[in-house]
């Protein structure tokens, strides 16, 4: 039984490990809100039914997108930050999970835990109930390896202890437009944050998918340039991590 790890695109990662398909921050439209997508994605039919849990970060629009979890099918479990619920609920999905940082749940034969992220989670008064928040999350998957999945996030020193023994780490280094904002990761900060992560590969996401469509078809420098920075600063801050960079649907075979 291989494991694998296939990025779709900006934050959505499908996870295959141990026979179990976790898929994260499902984004998997062409046009979301005043963003295109820079490469097509043609496969989003073959996920309906076919993974066994979602699990979204946090409650922006360019990682809880409605419509593409509606195509996954209302039936598949997703698992979102604690105060969300409700949101997915009103939208008729049938199994919601409610975590928080610290939590844990088990998935068939893996254990998934909610961790810390340092962003501004909250989708704004009509997602949510007033006075609700939802705090932003990572996601620790453990099986026969450990990957991390970091959602959206910025450095934080506690990452130094988040998840020792890491085979695997999924970690933001931009966003969509072209500058990463506060509360994200630029490609120094994601470089700073393998150097306490610690794991043996990591491969760099949330970056090189999305950008508004007020610049037109020509796909603008942003898309590209973060990813080579981050090697830059990666080979620089911790050279001892093997870095993986996947074009838009690329694979990684993880082995068993």
């Amino acid at each position: 039984m291989s494991n694998a790890v296939t990025w779709i695109g900006h934050s959505t990662v499908l996870v295959e490990l141990d026979g179990v398909r976790l898929l994260t921050d499902p984004v998997l439209r062409e046009r979301v809100a005043h963003l295109r997508r820079a490469g097509p994605f043609d496969n989003a039919e073959a996920l309906r039914g076919n993974v066994d849990a979602v699990l979204v970060s946090h409650l922006h629009h360019d990682h809880l997108d409605l419509p593409s979890l509606k195509g996954l099918g209302r039936s598949a479990p997703v698992v979102v930050p604690r105060g969300a619920g409700r949101l997915l609920r009103k939208w008729r999905f049938e199994r919601v999970v409610e975590v928080e940082a610290g939590e844990e749940l088990r998935i068939r034969g893996l254990m998934v835990r909610a961790t810390h992220a340092e962003h501004a989670g909250s989708r704004g008064p009509f997602g949510i109930p007033f006075g609700k928040e939802a705090s932003a999350l990572g996601f620790l998957i453990h099986g026969s390896q450990r990957v991390y999945f970091a959602g959206d996030t910025d450095f934080f020193k506690g990452m130094a202890t988040l998840a020792p023994g890491l085979d695997l780490a999924l970690v933001p280094i931009w966003g969509w437009g072209p500058s990463a904002r506060a509360g994200h990761l630029d490609p120094r900060r994601a470089a700073e944050a393998l150097r306490l992560l610690r794991p043996r590969l990591a491969v760099p996401i949330h970056w090189g998918t999305y950008y508004p469509l007020r610049l037109g078809r020509s796909l603008p420098a942003f898309l590209t340039e973060p990813v080579e920075a981050f090697r830059r600063y990666a080979g620089e801050l911790a050279p001892s991590v093997e870095l993986r960079v996947l074009p838009l649907g690329g694979k990684l075979e993880l082995g068993v």
